[in-house]
């Protein structure tokens, strides 16, 4: 979290979120009007942030790694839109760090060149939308970095990605596995794009499949920039 989100947190009145990113910062929202919802609420998360603003509350509406990727930035400012509050409220977006570069840090350097980053999630994206980005990625030699990989109900896109993938890459291109990215419980593995499907994945994960150029060397994950030695 950077030292604007914990200002921010710090002054607000208000705490809107969805209930497990909440129960991440307890220690920070206490004595808070704190507002927990879960799954599929972001709309009406977002217009009763809208809502508590306008009543001349200090809002803040909580998402993890950065807002603005995957996250609860661009249905605020739609509900700010909707509400017809142009003006009334003011909105600061508070970058923050993403999942992506999180688990970057975790595995070494693997995104020093063009990278993707794709969600697997096709709660609000139709899958084959999905499948040609992945596609596309690959013929492109893109770093990808995939969100949202595996859950109970979903477990065929995972495996579907990884076929695709293989029409483009060889087995044996790196494959960095990383749960909890900077939390507690954090886990990583080092794998490759033949057997990575044999570890544990699941909504907590991020996949960062290598380019052509990626590498694996003394436990780290490193894609070179181009520099000549």
């Amino acid at each position: 979290m950077t030292g604007r989100a914990l200002q921010a947190i710090a002054e607000a009145d208000a705490i809107v979120g969805y209930s497990t990113y909440v129960k991440l910062i307890e220690d920070l929202i206490e004595g808070k009007d704190v507002r927990a919802s879960g799954m599929r609420k972001e709309i009406d998360r977002a217009c009763l942030a809208v809502d508590l603003a306008l009543e001349g509350k200090a809002v803040v509406v909580v998402s993890s790694g950065d807002p603005g990727v995957y996250g609860m930035a661009g249905v605020v400012l739609e509900a700010v839109q909707q509400r017809e509050a142009q003006g009334k409220v003011a909105v600061e977006v508070i970058p923050g760090v993403t999942s992506a570069t999180a688990a970057a840090a975790v595995l070494g350097a693997p995104l020093m060149h063009d990278f993707a980053v794709i969600s697997l999630s096709d709660l609000l994206t139709p899958w084959d939308l999905i499948r040609r980005r992945v596609e596309s990625a690959a013929a492109g030699d893109f770093i990808i970095t995939l969100y949202n990989p595996k859950s109970t109900k979903r477990v065929h896109q995972i495996e579907e990605v990884r076929q695709l993938l293989l029409q483009h890459r060889s087995p044996e291109t790196p494959v960095g596995i990383v749960r909890n990215a900077r939390r507690e419980g954090e886990e990583r593995v080092l794998t490759t794009l033949g057997e990575f499907l044999e570890h544990p994945i699941d909504m907590f994960t991020v996949l960062v499949i290598g380019n052509s150029q990626t590498y694996i060397r003394d436990g780290w994950m490193i894609t070179p920039r181009g520099y000549r030695w």
